[in-house]
């Protein structure tokens, strides 16, 4: 499962071992092609990195790729249950995986490609991206957000019974975050820009939270912004002044974006929209530089909630069928085949 031959060479190289990019290598190699799946980290990654016990909002067959069905005990899925998941996937179908590689460029053109990384060179006709976002926070580029105690990704609440602690943010993260932590005995504060907390939080979370703020139980200051984290507090602006909040612990739950430097290190321009769109043909996700291509999350660039694991594994099959010269249908009509 990992090779320790530097200079091999394969039909695709897929950047990326998070499920989308498991699901490229996985269609590629089904249609007679060889792939290597390349990451700077673990295994699915990403997932690594999320909450102990994490519920997606999806059920199980919304997340499954290559046709593998995904064993769950829950309605909807946890963290653990998909990280085993994907694992017993990528073994049952022999993906060659180099993991803890880090990808630092990408030399030549098309169908003659060599993938530069930390621990040597390989060769590959074409070239997936399938990196997500998750790795790289939204900073709030405020003074002491460097401090210790402030994080921008939460595990789990038990080590702050009985402490002060602020959640900047108020989407789905923030939102689940403050109600564990206050069931975990600490005394949470979302800290939230907008004037309420938004409809987008999911239905049978926001009424939770709603209710906690309303009993007092959850603190929640509203049209506020940060300016400065101090070891024990956190100084904000408010509409009635600024104000001084205890807190042990920060949470900065305020988003991800892409590595836009690596996408420029691999020759992908990015659009001059908000969301930083990085350059891809809509129909066929071929990037600006031929056979290069983009799959998952990393497609909407700022936009991280266009695409995710339930529409995105569809872009392997896409993908795939274009290498292997088959005749692949539009994007549109592919994911007909999913109900979000």
């Amino acid at each position: 499962m990992n090779p320790s031959d530097t200079e091999s060479s394969f039909d695709v190289a897929v950047i990326g071992a998070g499920p989308v990019g498991l699901a490229c290598a996985l269609e590629v190699q089904r249609r007679g092609l060889s792939a290597v799946v390349l990451d700077k980290g673990a295994l699915v990654n990403s997932l690594v990195g999320y909450p102990t016990n994490m519920e997606f909002f999806s059920t199980p067959e919304l997340l499954e790729i290559g046709g593998h069905p995904m064993a769950t005990l829950h309605y909807k899925p946890l963290r653990e249950d998909a990280l085993d998941y994907y694992r017993r996937v990528a073994f049952t179908e022999n993906l060659t995986l180099r993991l803890y590689e880090r990808v630092i460029g990408l030399e030549g053109a098309e169908g003659n490609f060599t993938v530069v990384t930390d621990k040597g060179r390989i060769g590959a006709r074409f070239v997936v991206v399938a990196t997500g976002f998750y790795d790289l926070p939204n900073y709030l580029n405020v003074p002491g957000e460097d401090l210790p105690h402030v994080t921008h990704y939460y595990k789990e609440p038990y080590a702050h019974a009985d402490q002060d602690v602020a959640i900047i943010g108020a989407k789905n993260s923030a939102a689940k975050a403050a109600l564990q932590l206050l069931r975990a005995g600490a005394r949470p504060t979302l800290l939230v820009r907008g004037p309420d907390i938004p409809d987008s939080v999911k239905y049978w979370i926001r009424p939770d939270l709603v209710n906690r703020i309303k009993e007092g139980r959850i603190g929640a200051l509203f049209n506020t912004t940060v300016t400065s984290i101090t070891p024990g507090t956190v100084e904000v602006a408010t509409p009635e002044g600024p104000r001084t909040l205890p807190a042990q612990h920060v949470y900065a739950l305020t988003g991800y974006h892409p590595d836009f430097s690596f996408l420029a290190a691999l020759g992908i321009t990015c659009g001059t929209d908000t969301a930083q769109t990085p350059s891809h043909d809509a129909d066929t996700l071929e990037t600006n530089r031929p056979g290069l291509y983009l799959a998952g999350t990393v497609c909407g660039g700022r936009n991280t909630s266009r695409w995710f694991i339930e529409n995105g594994r569809y872009h392997a099959q896409l993908i795939a069928a274009r290498l292997a010269g088959e005749t692949a249908p539009k994007l549109p009509e592919v994911l007909q085949q999913v109900q979000l």
